[in-house]
């Protein structure tokens, strides 16, 4: 990522840039010491200087994928992310920006590409500090700018396997289906394709599960204080992951 502005960019927002630029080179050398905190803070203030993404251009969703990689513990986490593949709660509906559009300025483009890589850079801190919600959630910023950004892609994946609940095994699945899509290696994708074969039948358990216990929940409420059965609650899937209750009489 190039931290050079076009020409006619607006001063302040160049000085902006750079700072983050700076702050980014900062975070990246904590990274490689393994002072994940450190780096945390450095992304964290380096997406501080930068202008946040546009409604219009926002969605309200989200999920994770793949290997995170070897390149993380020596390099800027987030180097093979943009044109490699590495080897190897709740989530909302994504509405990325769309970059490549005409109407987008390149230096809009910059800065998107910039707070892309920043969200990743700090999804892959949360990882190392085992805080894997928190690296779902800004992974998916990440990838909310930039929906080709193949790392963010393959660490929200593992991030939301590890998690294991029925909303982030099926949010995997997103991920997998882009991958899928962004890289065309023949083994890359036979490893996909296993993994989505495998994610199946994970999907139904946790279902099952979570559909359990919050059935055995409603039945505590409602036999002891409302003299309701659980027949009188149906769960319905709801598109994206989740499921919603229905009260029927």
């Amino acid at each position: 990522m190039s931290s050079e502005e076009p020409a006619n960019a607006p001063a302040s927002q160049l000085s902006l840039q750079e700072i983050a630029n700076e702050r980014k080179v900062h975070g990246n050398d904590c990274y490689r010491s393994r002072k994940w905190n450190e780096a945390l803070v450095a992304y964290q203030s380096a997406l501080n200087h930068l202008p946040k993404r546009h409604d219009k251009q926002a969605e309200s969703g989200s999920s994770s994928g793949g290997k995170d990689g070897n390149d993380e513990e020596n390099e800027d986490p987030n180097r093979m992310g943009k044109g490699k593949a590495t080897e190897g709660n709740d989530q909302e509906e994504e509405t990325p920006i769309e970059i490549s559009s005409p109407v987008v300025s390149e230096a809009e483009k910059q800065t998107a590409s910039l707070r892309a890589m920043l969200n990743a850079n700090i999804g892959a801190c949360y990882v190392k500090l085992g805080d894997h919600k928190e690296a779902v959630k800004y992974c998916t910023e990440a990838i909310l700018d930039d929906p080709t950004y193949i790392k963010a892609r393959e660490r929200r994946a593992a991030s939301n396997d590890i998690l294991n609940t029925w909303t982030s095994l099926t949010a995997i699945q997103e991920d997998y289906n882009a991958l899928l899509k962004l890289v065309p290696s023949t083994t890359y994708q036979a490893d996909i394709k296993r993994k989505l074969d495998r994610l199946q039948p994970r999907i139904e358990t946790a279902q099952k599960k979570e559909t359990d216990e919050m059935l055995d929940k409603l039945k505590g409420l409602g036999n002891s204080n409302f003299g309701l059965s659980t027949e009188n609650f149906k769960f319905v899937p709801n598109g994206s992951g989740g499921y919603s209750v229905n009260f029927t009489r």
